[in-house]
């Protein structure tokens, strides 16, 4: 019966980020200057787009255009267009998702991410409307040593 009450107490917990995922959002903030209701925002993003902005899902690896280019310019934020990374920061990070070095100023926000069982990551928002973008890491190269890790569906880029 011990066990039971175990395994069933660890399956709780295992499945309880994936209950409500659209709540988690809230925890970023709350209240933000772009505020939409989950109509417009399923209006005006892909199903894929509202997954990962709205509900902290992940693109899959290696599927953004955005992750190969090579093009200066800005990349904006889906959800608002924010600028929020400038192409001298991108790098391969080889992990399969677009990575910079850095943000620019006053263009995120960051929360602790305990959705992964026994890890905790960052999570890196748009500051302005709350959009998920990804990860950040202290694996990248200098200067600044951090991976701003992202999925490619939560930017726009603006060519130079």
């Amino acid at each position: 019966m011990q066990r039971r009450r175990i395994l069933l107490t660890l399956g709780a917990g295992l499945l309880a980020p994936m209950v409500a995922p659209a709540t988690r959002l809230m925890a970023a903030g709350g209240s933000f200057e772009v505020n939409r209701t989950t109509a417009e925002w399923k209006a005006m993003l892909t199903p894929l787009e509202y997954a990962v902005m709205r509900e902290e899902s992940t693109e899959k690896a290696f599927s953004s255009p955005l992750h190969d280019s090579k093009a200066k310019g800005t990349y904006l934020c889906r959800g608002c267009e924010l600028p929020l990374y400038s192409s001298k920061d991108k790098f391969d990070s080889g992990t399969g998702w677009p990575s910079f070095t850095r943000p620019l100023d006053n263009a995120i926000e960051t929360k602790t991410d305990r959705k992964l069982l026994f890890l905790v990551r960052t999570e890196c928002h748009c500051r302005r409307c709350g959009s998920h973008l990804g990860h950040i890491f202290d694996d990248g190269p200098p200067p600044t040593g951090m991976r701003h890790c992202l999925n490619g569906v939560s930017l726009v880029f603006q060519p130079a």
